[in-house]
């Protein structure tokens, strides 16, 4: 069986409603603190392949880091927004739920429903 993984900052109003329906559905799934264990460049490359977005799309915009490094006034590349995303953890909108070879961010926690 395929495992699910749930990308996540626990803390997390969001993450602990994507935890309740997984869990409401019966669904047995991996949590994986992404603050604890960081994502590595080819990891967060590959969920953002799987979830068929970009960078930038991951950026979460209300993040301190977002403001201080002028996102939305500098012009910077997709690959310096992913080296922004592994450095700062922060910076990744949260959560991101993976099953095989689809992933999900799940904003708002319904999109997880995609995934089945």
């Amino acid at each position: 069986m395929v495992e699910i993984n749930i990308y996540e900052k626990p803390t997390c109003t969001t993450c602990k409603k994507a935890v309740t329906l997984l869990k409401e559905k019966g669904i047995e799934f991996n949590r994986i603190n992404y603050f604890i264990e960081p994502f590595t460049k080819d990891k967060l490359t590959d969920l953002l392949e799987k979830m068929n977005i970009t960078p930038t799309e991951l950026l979460r915009k209300n993040d301190k880091a977002y403001k201080e490094l002028d996102f939305k006034n500098t012009k910077y590349s997709e690959e310096e927004v992913l080296n922004y995303l592994v450095e700062n953890p922060n910076l990744v909108q949260r959560p991101i739920v993976e099953l095989g070879d689809k992933a999900v961010l799940a904003r708002p926690v319904e999109k997880i429903n995609d995934l089945f």
